[in-house]
């Protein structure tokens, strides 16, 4: 049988997260987000050099910062350029446990014009989680009309 150039049980695209202190990071991701560890390979010291994480049907690698690597983690950053987007059943009851396992909240959970119900926390090692449920199909039109309904309140709100 062939190799595949995308083995079995990966996707195309698979984040990969540079955390201060990975192992302490699995195991809030187990307790934030259900994350199952797949694969921890140790390096130098106590540190990880490689793991993979499931949530869900996906798969989030992870390490900590090696200074020959080419990320960073957010600390060391100040803030980070990415959110993480995880589709749930239940968004309220992810978020709750999120943040009861130690997220901050950047956004409750509230229903969107475009049909999610979405919010959204960040870790305790910096990185963005978007969360999201899809609670309805919303057409291309009523959707154009719900955003410019959408943006005008923002800019209402913004000029209050």
């Amino acid at each position: 049988m062939a190799v595949q150039p995308v083995p079995e049980g990966y996707h195309t695209i698979t984040p990969y997260l540079a955390v201060d202190d990975a192992s302490a990071a699995i195991e809030f991701y187990q307790r934030a987000f259900g994350a199952k560890e797949r694969v921890r390979m140790s390096g130098p010291g106590d540190a990880i050099m490689h793991a993979e994480l499931e949530i869900g049907d996906s798969l989030v690698m992870l390490s900590d910062p090696f200074p020959q690597a080419s990320t960073r983690n957010p600390k060391e950053l100040g803030g980070t350029s990415v959110s993480l987007f995880v589709y749930v059943d239940n968004i309220d009851e992810l978020y709750k446990q999120a943040i009861d396992a130690g997220a901050s909240s950047l956004m409750e959970p509230d229903d969107m014009f475009w049909g999610d119900r979405f919010g959204s926390v960040q870790d305790p090692f910096g990185h963005s989680w978007t969360i999201a449920t899809h609670i309805e199909d919303v057409a291309p039109e009523e959707m154009e009309k719900r955003q410019k309904e959408w943006m005008e309140q923002m800019a209402g709100m913004a000029t209050s």
